[in-house]
């Protein structure tokens, strides 16, 4: 029997990139999916792909920038299938003219720098505090929020990102902490640069070049490498993981940072 059989779960941002990795991941390891998403048509396509796959998914709007949107999304997919299982908050605030502006903190305005806040920390928290409240009726579940490498150390650009997702990661250990006792597991994946087409469309090439470089891997990671991970902990052979933020970045964040430049230096590949 598959690890996720029949467990229902609710994916943000599923649409596109690493939460459609993840949703489609996660219905071949059978769980039942709700694709939770602002791009109607897109989250309509990826449901699709996994049905064709011999999945089962669903769809249901979803703005992370709005509490009431937020609540029905969660509610819906409880109400339909009597529980929640799996809740997987990925889908973060990043309209491409906030991620131009986020350059440093005399760039970015102050109203964007909010809107960051809003919709990817506090849509986050908000998903954790509905997505709580379905599970205690079901005796527990697991969830799993995306964070960043940017979350763990600071980059020269996208504070306002970055700020955001360190605050994930401690929102991720306070509700393991506050909730662990009734069976809810939480737990964050903080992605290194990962090739996606939000990346592919808004980061030169010299810049994908040279986080590919950073990486222990030979190779920049792929939407899959993330969603493996998701559903590893999604399932119950996570059970004895919670309040964790895993570094799913290649290495990127386990080195100094002269690596790069000393490969270089000493002549290797």
């Amino acid at each position: 029997m598959s690890r996720l059989a029949n467990k229902i779960a609710i994916v943000t941002g599923g649409a596109s990139g690493i939460g459609r990795a993840c949703a489609m991941r996660m219905a071949a390891d059978g769980a039942i999916i709700t694709i939770a998403d602002i791009n109607d048509e897109g989250a309509e396509t990826v449901a699709d792909e996994i049905r064709q796959a011999g999945g089962q998914a669903h769809t249901v709007r979803c703005d992370i920038t709005e509490e009431d949107s937020i609540r029905a999304a969660i509610q819906s997919v409880a109400s339909k299938h009597g529980r929640l299982d799996i809740l997987h908050n990925n889908a973060a605030y990043t309209p491409l003219a906030v991620l131009e502006e986020d350059v440093d903190i005399l760039t970015i305005s102050t109203e964007s720098w909010d809107k960051v806040m809003q919709g990817t920390l506090r849509g986050t928290m908000l998903g954790c505090r509905y997505g709580v409240l379905e599970m205690l009726k079901n005796g527990g579940g697991s969830i799993i929020n995306t964070s960043s490498m940017y979350g763990v150390g600071a980059f020269n650009r996208q504070p306002a990102y970055g700020v955001s997702k360190a605050a994930i990661n401690m929102l991720t250990e306070y509700v393991a902490t506050a909730f662990g006792k009734q069976g809810i597991r939480c737990n964050a994946v903080a992605p290194s640069m990962i090739s996606t087409p939000l990346l592919r469309g808004f980061i030169p090439e010299p810049l994908v070049k040279l986080n590919e470089d950073a990486t222990l891997t030979p190779f920049l990671g792929e939407p899959e490498d993330i969603a493996a991970i998701v559903a590893f902990l999604a399932s119950d052979d996570a059970r004895y993981l919670t309040g964790q933020v895993i570094r799913a970045d290649g290495g990127t964040t386990a080195h100094l940072p002269t690596y790069s430049d000393a490969r270089r230096f000493f002549g290797e590949a």
